[in-house]
């Protein structure tokens, strides 16, 4: 059987040591780091960018790392990568003769604290000089942050989604795989961004290359952008009754203000007791506690993921009461919001100090 690519080089170490090809086409691109970014949101991201290299025989992308200080940055699971320089070597470059095509900003968990003028003064001033720029799993929030997504469709991690909207109300986020809107990419991260490098690709060189890379990376297909990010909620829940699911369905979707049981029980055409039955039967609990516990949840995601006043947390999760919402967080959680909160600013202390003493 014929081989589906011809490798032209002898090694892939022999590819990098070659200097690129510019007869050929290319992309450069720059990889920023921030501290506790996410492994597999990079890994997948680059990996398809060296197989595709290696398909195509030439260094067709040519990439390198970045951080705010050009020391190593460590990943969410604890392993740290070393960089090729810091932001400011790379902002008086940027603009001049070593002018990337491409700059993806590659973050993870408490992205909120990666955000500086610096960062987003280089990000905003590459993109008006016709630079691509992306967001890799939460990197989303600082492209908003920098003011790049203002009524521009976005993907993030579905985690995230809650505090983003309320964050960046103007900016259109989607629970997609990834987004590209106005020369921006932004994905979810996870496995999402090497479908949003496939696709990448695909542009460039076509789709024999994608196969080529799919067949390297073992993966069957190429997902489409909008494409779910989480299990159905049949799978993610083991239940089978459609009733229940489209009832599920509805109280996720009516967060702020939440729907009596009287409209849910019109809407899938059952009465209320009926909803009562079945939860009680399926889910273990009544349907009202049910949808508190869907509330509570995005709370919790609010207050870990944002500095949403509390008060503004329980109005967008539908209490109308700080009080109210204290109340039954504790109950639920064992916890009020604010130590929810403060236990959560400890631990990403805790863990930054920890980062840095590995590095030292």
């Amino acid at each position: 059987m014929a081989p589906l690519y011809h490798n032209k080089c002898g090694s892939e170490e022999e590819l990098y040591n070659k200097e690129p090809d510019f007869g050929n086409k290319t992309r450069s691109l720059i990889f920023y780091l921030t501290p506790q970014f996410s492994m597999i949101a990079f890994a997948t991201a680059i990996e398809p960018l060296r197989v595709a290299n290696r398909i195509l025989g030439h260094r067709a992308y040519r990439w390198k790392l970045v951080s705010a200080d050009g020391e190593p940055v460590t990943a969410s699971n604890g392993i740290a990568l070393q960089v090729n320089e810091s932001l400011p070597e790379t902002r008086k470059s940027c603009l001049n003769s070593d002018k990337p095509d491409m700059i993806f900003v590659c973050s993870g968990i408490n992205v909120e604290n990666q955000v500086n003028k610096s960062l987003n003064g280089w990000l905003r001033e590459c993109y008006n000089h016709g630079i691509s720029i992306g967001g890799l799993c939460t990197a989303t929030y600082i492209l908003a942050s920098a003011g790049l997504l203002a009524g521009k469709r976005c993907a993030i991690h579905w985690e995230n989604i809650a505090g983003f909207s309320e964050t960046f109300p103007r900016a259109e986020v989607y629970a997609d795989l990834f987004e590209y809107d106005s020369n921006i990419y932004t994905c979810a991260g996870g496995t999402a961004s090497l479908d949003m490098m496939l696709a990448l690709i695909n542009d460039d060189f076509g789709e024999s290359v994608v196969n080529g890379v799919c067949e390297q990376a073992l993966t069957d297909r190429v997902r489409n952008p909008h494409d779910r990010q989480r299990l159905p909620l049949r799978a993610r829940l083991g239940v089978q009754n459609s009733k229940i699911l489209t009832t599920i369905e509805l109280m996720e979707a009516n967060i702020a203000e939440p729907l009596s049981l009287v409209e849910i029980a019109d809407h899938i055409g059952l009465s209320r007791r009926q909803i009562e039955r079945l939860f009680n039967q399926h889910m273990g609990r009544s349907p009202a506690r049910y949808y508190l516990e869907i509330r509570l949840d995005r709370a919790r995601h609010l207050l870990m993921q944002s500095n949403m006043p509390i008060i503004e947390t329980a109005v967008a999760c539908g209490f109308i009461s700080a009080s109210h919402f204290s109340k039954c967080y504790r109950e639920l959680y064992g916890r009020s919001p604010q130590q929810e909160r403060n236990n959560n600013r400890q631990t990403q202390l805790d863990r930054a100090e920890s980062d840095n003493e590995k590095i030292l």
